[in-house]
């Protein structure tokens, strides 16, 4: 059973996979056990301090964090796919192009522009949260669009389609799968940005503000209780947008050797 599984470009059965990563997690937790780094706290250590911070409002912070996420996720999606797939239009090219290197930039040095365009509290957490993910969102979608094969272009314009039908049928539609999983990345990208937003704009709280506290003062088991609790809830929304997308598009990954 085990055996195709240290074989190269080989398929295996789901119940291995769900073993040999039950495996890997057990062995890394043993090892996290015996580190012997005495800074590092012990799993026990974690748990006890988990249950630490939630009696100190862990859960509220994840909500209000969770919220803005989800907000910046809805925004940055209606931004970056529009404007990719506005890209079909020569004089939106470069726009799209300008935008896209805006990704270069760090947050940090914007925040004091975006504090006085906006204000401050939770719509410069959600406009910093959405520009950070906007940008690369937006070169990635862009991308997928503009790579899109001039057959499949061809092919719609012979069924005698109109121009703005082909841009529906084939760019459109044609991409819908890629543009959920360039979401579903970028989706994970908002938590990692999420702790330093929040540690910018710390009016609402948040699960950042808590993370920062907790490290500000060593505790670093709070540290690693919180820093594993966003890590569950990422991959919880992570497999909630990959089950939207196996439904939305069952026929994405057809093709696929390892499915």
């Amino acid at each position: 059973m085990f055996a195709s599984a240290f074989s190269p470009n080989k398929a295996v059965s789901k119940p291995t996979i769900q073993i040999i990563t039950s495996i890997w997690l057990v062995s890394l937790i043993i090892a996290w056990s015996l580190n012997p780094f005495p800074i590092v706290p012990k799993p026990w250590e974690v748990v006890y301090a988990l249950g630490d911070v939630w009696a100190q409002g862990l859960a509220k912070e994840l909500y209000v964090s969770f919220m803005t996420n989800l907000q910046a996720i809805i925004l940055t999606t209606i931004i970056s796919v529009g404007l990719s797939y506005l890209t079909v239009l020569p004089a939106v090219r470069p726009l799209v192009e300008i935008i896209s290197k805006a990704r270069f930039l760090g947050l940090v040095g914007i925040t004091f522009l975006f504090t006085i365009t906006i204000g401050s509290g939770h719509a410069l957490k959600v406009a910093l949260l959405t520009l950070g993910m906007t940008v690369f969102f937006l070169t990635s979608m862009a991308k997928e669009v503009a790579s899109i094969p001039k057959d499949k272009l061809d092919h719609a314009r012979t069924l005698r389609m109109s121009e703005w039908r082909v841009v529906w049928e084939v760019v459109v539609l044609g991409t819908a799968d890629k543009a959920i999983e360039v979401m579903r990345q970028n989706a994970a990208m908002g938590w990692m940005m999420l702790t330093m937003v929040e540690g910018l704009v710390r009016s609402e709280g948040g699960i950042g503000t808590m993370l920062l506290n907790q490290n500000k003062h060593f505790a670093l088991a709070a540290v690693f209780a919180i820093q594993i609790l966003i890590l569950v809830v990422g991959i919880l929304q992570d497999y909630f947008i990959g089950v939207v997308r196996s439904i939305a598009c069952p026929y994405a990954d057809l093709k696929l050797e390892r499915k």
